[in-house]
C-alpha cells in the first residue's frame, strides 16, 4: 500500500462545511447545577434498541460533567434559536436566562426546541481528538410545527 499524503485539518474542515447539520445542545444535570454544550455532530445510530450518538471534543470542559452524570438530553434547536446555540458554544454561564425543565433523567430540557431526546450513556469510544458518545433514548418529544436550525458552511442557516 502506498503512503497517502496527510490531510490538512483546514482542508477537512472546509470539505465538511459542505455538509449541512442540525444544531443540538447537549445538557445534563451535574451536582453543581446544569451543564450544556452546543454540538453539530449528532446522529441516530439504531432504532432497535433506540440509540443516538454525539461527539465531544477531548478539550471540552463540559464533557467530563456530562460523562459523570451518566445521562444527557439532546435538545434539537429550532430555527429561531440561533442565539441559544451561540450561548451554549461560548464559555461562561450558559444557562443564564435559559428557560428549561427537568426531564425524566433530570437533564435540562430546553424550552421551545424542535425536539428533545433524553438518554443514558451506554458507551463511549475515543476517536482522534473527540469522544463518540452513544446514548440509549429513554424519553423524547417533538414540535412538528417548528423548523430546525441548521449549520452549513460555518454559518447558521434556516431550513
Amino acid at each position: 500500500m502506498t503512503a497517502q499524503p496527510a490531510i490538512a485539518s483546514d482542508a477537512l474542515r472546509s470539505a465538511m462545511a459542505c455538509f449541512a447539520t442540525g444544531v443540538v445542545v447537549v445538557t445534563a444535570a451535574a451536582p453543581d447545577g446544569p451543564v450544556g454544550m452546543a454540538v453539530n455532530s449528532f446522529v441516530s445510530v439504531s432504532l432497535e434498541p433506540p440509540l443516538v450518538m454525539f461527539c465531544a471534543a477531548n478539550t471540552s470542559t463540559t464533557w467530563p460533567a456530562i460523562s459523570a452524570a451518566g445521562h444527557f438530553c439532546a435538545n434539537v434547536l429550532s430555527a429561531d434559536q440561533e442565539e441559544l446555540a451561540r450561548q451554549f458554544a461560548r464559555k461562561g454561564d450558559r444557562f443564564a436566562g435559559v428557560v428549561h425543565r427537568s426531564g425524566v433523567t433530570g437533564a435540562p430540557v430546553l424550552r421551545a426546541v424542535h425536539a428533545h431526546l433524553e438518554c443514558e450513556i451506554v458507551d463511549t469510544h475515543e476517536a482522534g481528538d473527540h469522544t463518540l458518545v452513544i446514548g440509549r433514548v429513554l424519553d423524547l418529544g417533538t414540535d412538528h410545527q417548528a423548523l430546525p436550525l441548521l449549520f452549513y458552511r460555518s454559518s447558521y442557516r434556516l431550513f
